[in-house]
């Protein structure tokens, strides 16, 4: 896949380099914005005939120069409202801070902002001190595995993995990856599997080692992440759907209500001030331990064998107080 270059920022910076006034041409411009020459000939094309900008160039220096030297580009369309949005949503960068693809990021919104007319002068620096991101705790990623991930999704090339499961010894596989998401701090592939003969998630984390393969393979038309995925509480999801339904007493309530938990949730409000909370899931294992978090404001309802889950889990960690 290409990277994704908009037209109107490539002209902001050929813009910048002839007020440099160091006589650029497409091949210097070209090399340093990573595209190739024949866009850049276009682009100077197109400011030349469409936006009336006073470029010539000069045969002795073999570069572009702007022959007034007043000439400013029609002012970039942006309120001040998407000016912050825009910082806001650098700020966020934040919550990716220890992953591979941060600084990439970083680099990109360092460039956009750079490129920005002088005429733009919006004090920024309180957004520092009254925005902050607390991110998720995050795992670890090797950076070098990362990019053969990234490589082989990219290439759709099979890869062979070396993967560690928790409490189990490693295990090497071939993988076609489909599907790369976030959950919490924590990447995941999502792929086929030649061992397991179906698609599997692998946490990207425990990944110890990685080799992209010669051979190539067929995205499937049939995948779509979303209804791999079906009706997910989380990350982790069962080949069964259950109906949940849990009664959250008086005091967890407003907070149950303030956010919504699962896309096809139904709430169902209690004259006591006490809730119930229904939905479809398959990731029994992510809603047993959402429930846990909640303590005593939480009864599970249905499924019956998840009521019993949640009250072994209760009474064995009671032993731990009373021992």
């Amino acid at each position: 896949m290409k990277k994704f270059k908009p037209q109107y920022a490539r002209i902001l910076f050929i813009d910048k380099k002839l007020r440099e006034g160091g006589y650029p041409n497409c091949v210097t411009i070209a090399r340093e914005y990573e595209t190739s020459s024949r866009t850049i000939q276009r682009d100077i094309g197109y400011m030349k005939d469409m936006l009336r900008a006073p470029i010539e160039y000069d045969e002795t220096k073999k570069g572009y120069y702007y022959s007034e030297t007043e000439y400013h580009l029609p002012d970039i369309g942006m309120r001040e409202s998407d000016f912050f949005a825009l910082m806001i949503a650098e700020k966020a960068l934040s919550l990716y801070e220890n992953t591979p693809v941060y600084m990439r990021l970083k680099n990109i919104f360092d460039r956009l902002i750079s490129l920005l007319p002088e005429k733009i002068t919006i004090k920024t620096s309180w957004l520092d001190s009254r925005y902050s991101f607390l991110p998720e705790r995050r795992t670890t990623i090797d950076a070098e595995i990362w990019e053969i991930l990234s490589d082989a999704l990219r290439l759709q090339k099979t890869i062979r993995i070396t993967h560690r499961s928790p409490g189990k010894e490693k295990t090497k596989r071939e993988v076609d990856p489909y599907h790369m998401a976030n959950y919490r701090g924590e990447w995941y592939l999502i792929g086929y599997c030649h061992h397991k003969k179906d698609i599997l998630k692998f946490a990207v984390s425990r990944i110890e080692e990685a080799e992209m393969r010669e051979k190539t393979f067929e995205y499937p038309s049939s995948f779509c992440f979303e209804k791999y995925m079906g009706p997910n509480f989380g990350i982790m999801t069962d080949s069964d759907e259950y109906r949940v339904v849990l009664h959250f007493d008086k005091g967890s309530a407003p907070f149950v209500r303030e956010r919504i938990w699962h896309s096809k949730q139904s709430i169902d409000v209690n004259n006591d001030g006490s809730l119930r909370l229904s939905f479809i899931t398959n990731s029994i294992i992510e809603v047993r331990k959402w429930i846990l978090s909640w303590g005593a404001g939480a009864k599970v309802l249905e499924p019956e064998f998840l009521a019993r889950i949640i009250e072994e889990e209760l009474a064995n960690a009671l032993k731990h107080y009373r021992s």
